[in-house]
């Protein structure tokens, strides 16, 4: 995707208020080179956004007649307005190695044994997974493929099958669920053991007492 940004020269709170009164975004771009600042035309920004490439793949940005390419770092919006505050974007090349979170798009569930034989429900947990990999590699989206889901299943971060030359990000010894597979609610209760139904206690027993009390006198 491309988009244009203009230089721009004031700096401060006073500069940025007037910005934004005149339908403009402040904005930054860094990394390799000296970072600039920069503003954006509010409403080609605010429709921009609203893409999910514009998160997640390499821009390529216009400024001063030159074309860079950048990646979208960081966005603020307005605590309850439809605003777009202030937009951070990194520069970029083809050697540049980088951590991005990019969607997954889940495909082929209403095929899988799961669904299909055993009508189990599938949650999709994560809908977004962070990756490491060259800016060159970055994909838009990953797609997933959950035809061979089985009844019980999870499929956690390590089980995804990513393209070549893109790993995803280990917090630690974190494997979070990305999938679940879960048997409907009616066939669950189906399954689960009756409760052992316990005999109310006899209430023509308890004179007996009285009985036994009188024979010993």
């Amino acid at each position: 995707m491309k988009f244009t940004a203009y230089e721009r020269t004031l700096q401060g709170t006073g500069a940025s208020r007037r910005l934004r009164l005149a339908d403009k975004v402040p904005g930054i771009v860094y990394g390799a080179g000296t970072p600039r600042m920069i503003e954006l035309d509010h409403n080609a920004l605010f429709f921009a956004l609203k893409k999910e490439a514009f998160h997640s793949s390499i821009l390529e940005m216009e400024l001063a007649g030159q074309v860079e390419k950048v990646l979208l770092r960081d966005f603020q919006m307005h605590a309850w307005k439809p605003i777009v505050m202030h937009i951070d974007f990194q520069r970029v090349d083809e050697n540049t190695r980088l951590r991005k979170k990019v969607p997954l798009h889940f495909k082929g569930e209403e095929n899988s044994p799961a669904v299909k034989t055993d009508h189990c429900l599938v949650g999709h947990v994560a809908n977004e997974i962070e990756i490491e990999c060259l800016a060159a590699k970055l994909p838009e989206y990953i797609d997933i493929d959950l035809s061979g889901l089985v009844k019980g299943q999870s499929l956690h971060a390590s089980d995804l099958k990513l393209p070549e030359g893109i790993k995803a990000v280990r917090h630690g010894t974190l494997n979070p669920v990305i999938v679940s597979v879960t048997v409907p609610k009616a066939e669950a209760e189906e399954a689960a053991p009756a409760a052992p139904v316990v005999a109310a206690p006899d209430k023509k027993a308890a004179p007996k007492k009285k009985d036994e009390k009188q024979n010993k006198k």
